[in-house]
């Protein structure tokens, strides 16, 4: 008997006969002397590219030992089953059993969508408390304070700027353009 690995694709309206389907496919099979290696479903995928005017599909992958004549009976169901939108065999060396490609990257890619929910979790936890802490910049002003509630203060009037680190800019400023931190000093004061 030789190895075979099989992947079918199920029209995405019959995705409730897929387990009907393998087990047929089991039962015909071992019917034959045949061994099932490998069953993998890999559900619902995109398709590279449209069958049928379908853009997606569902994924079955199967690696069997079985005899020529099996192997004939399951192409004919293939061919016979409307469900089934493309199917695929090719001749292995031997019987693979370990997990494929697909199946070991969505286990992988399930790890990591936790780790980024956990990330956003505690950024939204980190936003609440810094929503909740007091801003300095609304803490009244002790000039504020002193001038009469008539009168607005410049503050109120200025756009609202981040706090930069003087010792930088100001090293900065006074190179490019001599005598601007003079002027800046005397309006702040």
């Amino acid at each position: 008997m030789r190895h075979y690995e099989i992947v079918f694709l199920v029209h995405p309206d019959q995705s409730e006969q897929v387990t009907a389907m393998i087990d047929r496919y089991k039962v015909v099979i071992e019917e034959g002397g045949g061994q099932l290696h490998r069953l993998e479903d890999w559900g619902r995928r995109q398709l590279a590219y449209p069958i049928e005017k379908v853009h997606k599909a569902h994924y079955v992958l199967m690696n069997i030992e079985c005899s020529q004549a099996v192997l004939d009976e399951i192409n004919n169901l293939f061919r016979f089953n409307d469900a089934v939108i493309r199917n695929l065999v090719v001749k292995k060396d031997g019987a693979v059993t370990e997990s494929s490609f697909l199946a070991q990257s969505g286990e992988e890619l399930e790890a990591p969508r936790d780790e980024s929910n956990r990330t956003q979790e505690s950024l939204n936890t980190v936003t609440k408390e810094s929503a909740s802490a007091p801003d300095p910049d609304d803490a009244p002003s002790p000039q504020s304070e002193s001038t009469s509630g008539t009168e607005e203060s410049p503050k109120d009037d200025a756009p609202t700027e981040e706090p930069i680190s003087e010792s930088s800019d100001s090293e900065q400023v006074s190179d490019a353009v001599p005598g601007v931190l003079a002027e800046e000093s005397v309006e702040k004061s």
